[in-house]
C-alpha cells in the first residue's frame, strides 16, 4: 500500500509538472511613442512637417513565456523599422528582459502619418536644412533614442503584467476593403494606382489576401479577452495630412474595445501588402460622405469580432526559429549614381516625373546603405501551437510571396507579417520585376531575392512543425 501511494504521488507530480510546462504566460502593454510636433513625417516623396496629433502612435508589446522559452513581439505605429535602430532596440530589450535578440520581433504597421527618422530622403532633407539654416529644427528631438527607450519600456511593462492565459487562434475572411493596386493596361504595361474608372485598365495584375489572421489571449480564470493580434494585408495610407495618426488600426481597436471593454489591447500586424491598398478603381463613390480610415477600421473590427467568436482554444507550444538570407542588391553605374545624386533636389517638385524621383532616391539609398552589393533579409518564425505560427519578414512584401508561404506551410494557421526588424523597401516577385512599375522601381534587392526569402521561411516552418517539444531557446 505504501508503494502504491508513493507511485501515485510520483504520477501526480509528473502530471503537475507537465501541466505547468504547458501553461503559456502572456503579458501585453502599450506605450505612447508619439513624438513632439514639428518633426518630418514619413510616407511620401516630399517634405511634410507635423502640425498636430490626430490619434497617438503606440509601441504595443506581447511578452510570451512557456517553460524556459521567452519571446516578444513589438509592433509600432511607424512607416518601418530602420535596421540599425531596430537592432539597438532589440539588444536593449534583450538586456533588460532576458529574451534572446533572435526571439524578439520589432515590427511596423506602415503608418504614413508617423515620423521620418531614417533613410536617404531624411538625410537629404536634413542636409538641406542644415545648409540653409545652420541647423535642422525638424530633428531637434532625438526620435531614434526615444523609440529604443519606449520599445524597451513596452516589453518590460508587458513582462510585469504577465499572467497565465488561454490562447485562441484562427483565420477569418475580409474581402470588402482591400484591392490589388497593380493593373494590366491596354498598352501592355502594368501600372500601380492608375486611377478610378480608368478606361485603359484591363484588370488587376495580382490577387489580394483576404485572410484575417487572429490570435486572442484570454484571462485563464474569467476567460475574458485581454488582447488580440490581428494580421491583415492592407496598406496603411488612408489618412494623409500632417497630423500624427496610427491610421485604420486606431479604429480597429476602438471597434474591439466597444465589444471587449476599454482595457482590451488590439495589436495590428501588417500582412504582405506591398501591392495592396484600399482603393476600388471601379467605384467612384467608394467613400462618399465617409472617412475612409474609420470605415476600414470598423469593417475590419466587425470581421475580427465575428471570427473571435468561432476560435478554438489551442494547447500552446512556444518556440522560435530564425535565419538570415543574403540576397544581391541592384547595381548601378557611376554615371547612374551621379545622375541620381543630381536629381535628389528635384524630389517633391514637378521638375522630375514621379517614378524618376523614386528611382533617384532608391539609387542614392543603395549607395549609402547597401554599397556591399547584397543585404541580409532576416526571417523569424514563432510557433504558438501545433497548428499556429507567425512568420515575420522584413520590407514591404508583395502579396504573392506571403500567399506562397501560407500555401506551403505545414501549419493550419500561418500568420505572415511584413516590415519586421528592418525595412529594405519593397520585396517584389520575379513576375513583378518583369512587369515593372512603382514597387519594383522602389526596390533595393535584385530579382529572385523575394523567392529566396520565401524558401527560407518555409524551411523554418517545416523545422518547427517537425519538433515535438518546445526547443527552450
Amino acid at each position: 500500500m505504501r508503494y502504491c501511494r508513493l507511485y501515485l504521488a510520483v504520477i501526480c507530480l509528473l502530471l503537475s509538472r507537465n501541466s505547468f510546462a504547458q501553461e503559456l504566460n502572456v503579458g501585453v502593454a502599450a506605450i505612447d511613442i508619439t513624438p513632439p510636433i514639428g518633426l518630418r513625417m514619413s510616407g511620401y516623396f516630399s517634405e511634410r512637417l507635423s502640425t498636430g496629433t490626430r490619434d497617438p502612435l503606440w509601441a504595443k508589446a506581447i511578452a510570451l513565456q512557456q517553460g524556459e522559452t521567452k519571446a516578444a513581439i513589438v509592433v509600432c505605429d511607424l512607416i518601418g523599422i530602420e535596421a540599425q535602430i531596430g537592432l539597438q532596440a532589440r539588444q536593449a530589450v534583450a538586456e533588460k528582459s532576458g529574451v534572446p535578440v533572435k526571439n524578439i520581433a520589432l515590427c511596423a504597421t506602415h503608418s504614413h502619418t508617423g515620423p521620418l527618422y531614417a533613410g536617404s530622403l531624411r538625410k537629404h532633407l536634413h542636409d538641406l536644412a542644415v545648409a540653409k539654416r545652420g541647423k535642422d529644427p525638424a530633428e531637434e528631438f532625438d526620435f531614434p533614442s526615444h523609440l529604443i527607450a519606449k520599445v524597451t519600456e513596452a516589453v518590460q511593462k508587458a513582462q510585469s503584467a504577465t499572467q497565465t492565459a488561454n490562447l485562441k487562434a484562427g483565420v477569418g475572411e475580409e474581402r470588402r476593403i482591400s484591392f490589388n493596386r497593380r493593373f494590366h493596361m491596354k498598352d501592355g504595361s502594368v501600372r500601380f494606382n492608375p486611377g478610378r474608372k480608368n478606361p485603359d485598365i484591363i484588370g488587376p495584375a495580382g490577387p489580394i489576401d483576404p485572410e484575417v489572421g487572429l490570435l486572442i489571449f484570454e484571462d485563464r480564470g474569467s476567460q475574458a479577452p485581454l488582447a488580440a493580434l490581428t494580421v491583415f494585408a492592407l496598406h496603411l495610407d488612408t489618412v494623409g495630412g500632417t497630423e500624427y495618426s496610427a491610421d485604420y488600426p486606431y479604429y480597429l481597436e476602438k471597434s474591439l474595445q466597444n465589444k471587449f471593454g476599454d482595457s482590451f489591447v488590439s495589436i495590428f500586424g501588417a500582412g504582405t501588402c506591398g501591392d495592396i491598398n484600399h482603393i476600388d478603381v471601379n467605384d467612384e463613390n467608394q467613400f462618399k460622405g465617409q472617412v475612409p480610415t474609420e470605415v476600414i477600421g470598423s469593417k475590419l473590427g466587425e470581421t475580427v469580432f465575428g471570427t473571435a467568436q468561432k476560435l478554438e482554444t489551442k494547447a500552446p507550444k512556444l518556440a522560435v526559429a530564425h535565419t538570415t538570407v543574403n540576397v544581391p542588391t541592384q547595381v548601378y553605374s557611376d554615371d547612374e549614381v551621379a545622375k541620381a545624386s543630381a536629381n535628389m533636389h528635384k524630389i517633391g517638385t514637378r521638375e522630375l516625373p514621379f517614378l524618376d524621383q523614386v528611382e533617384a532616391n532608391k539609387v542614392v539609398d543603395i549607395m549609402q546603405n547597401y554599397s556591399e552589393g547584397s543585404t541580409n533579409l532576416e526571417v523569424q518564425v514563432f510557433r504558438l501551437s501545433e497548428d499556429t505560427a507567425i512568420v515575420c519578414l522584413p520590407g514591404e512584401v508583395l502579396v504573392d510571396l506571403g500567399l506562397a508561404i501560407k500555401a506551403a506551410s505545414p501549419f493550419k494557421h500561418t500568420l505572415v507579417m511584413e516590415l519586421c526588424n528592418s525595412v529594405p523597401a519593397y520585396i517584389p516577385t520575379r513576375k513583378a520585376f518583369a512587369e515593372g512599375s512603382y514597387e519594383t522601381v522602389n526596390s533595393r534587392i535584385a530579382p529572385g531575392g523575394g523567392e529566396k526569402m520565401v524558401e527560407a521561411s518555409i524551411r523554418l516552418l517545416q523545422s518547427l512543425s517537425s519538433q515535438k517539444h518546445s526547443n527552450g531557446k
